[in-house]
Order: C-alpha cells, then sequence, then structure tokens
C-alpha cells in the first residue's frame, strides 16, 4: 500500500468530519454553533427543504464514508466519493439557483471561495480513488 494512501485518507477524513459536523449541528439547531449567523441566515437554513436536506446529509456524510473506505483500500470509495459529489450538485441547485442563498450568506468572495474550495476537495478525492482503484490498491 503507498504511503501517500493513509496521508491522503486520515486526512481527508478530518476535512469530511468537519464538513459532517457543521451538518449535524445545524440540523440539531445548536444555538451555540449557531450563534454567529444573523436571523436571516438562521431562518434560511430552517426552512430547507426536505430534499436539499437530504442531498446535504448524503454529501457530507457519503463523504465521510468514502474516506473511511479509502483507509479501508475498499473500491468502494469511488463509487461512495461519486454519490456524494452527485448530491452536492443537488444541494449546490438549491443554494445557488433555487433560493437566495448566496444572497443570504453574505456578499463578497468568501462564500464562493469556500464553496470552490469543498469541490475542488470532492473532486481531487474522488480522482485519488479511481486512482488507487485503476492501480490495483483498493480491493
Amino acid at each position: 500500500m503507498p504511503w501517500h494512501l493513509w496521508i491522503v485518507g486520515v486526512l481527508s477524513l478530518l476535512w469530511n468530519m468537519g464538513g459532517a459536523f457543521d451538518f449535524f449541528m445545524s440540523e440539531t439547531h445548536n444555538t451555540a454553533y449557531l450563534k454567529n449567523l444573523t436571523p436571516a441566515q438562521l431562518d434560511y437554513f430552517n426552512h430547507f427543504p426536505l430534499w436539499a436536506v437530504v442531498t446535504w446529509g448524503i454529501a457530507t456524510w457519503g463523504s465521510v464514508l468514502g474516506s473511511l473506505a479509502l483507509l479501508a483500500r475498499r473500491r468502494l470509495a469511488v463509487g461512495i466519493f461519486l454519490m456524494s459529489i452527485v448530491a452536492m450538485v443537488l444541494t449546490t441547485l438549491y443554494n445557488y439557483v433555487l433560493s437566495d442563498g448566496l444572497k443570504v450568506m453574505g456578499r463578497g468572495a468568501a462564500p464562493l471561495v469556500f464553496s470552490a474550495i469543498i469541490w475542488i476537495a470532492a473532486f481531487l478525492l474522488w480522482f485519488y480513488a479511481r486512482a488507487m482503484s485503476r492501480r490495483g490498491v483498493l480491493r
């Protein structure tokens, strides 16, 4: 097994657990975690349609599962990361096309830059898992 699989796997697990933590704290309406949000932002998060909550959950928890599968050297990681990306497409569609998510979350480049980083990380993990699968590292 290549040494970098452990590094990528552990770092991706930590990164993706951050997203899952955000999802959990947001969906459980943790007041201490959400205290810095404006009333408009809280209202926005509290009124996500069910399908957007489900796709957000699949995207975040799926990425955690993908990282675990990568660490377990399972080829299934490729499909799980891809499923997470598909769910991200649907969540992003809601956030930026079907709602005023960008307007509500604030003007400026920060929300878009952070979203871009999330997308880049997701695609890099999928490409990495595919490469490891094609090399026979994942079984």
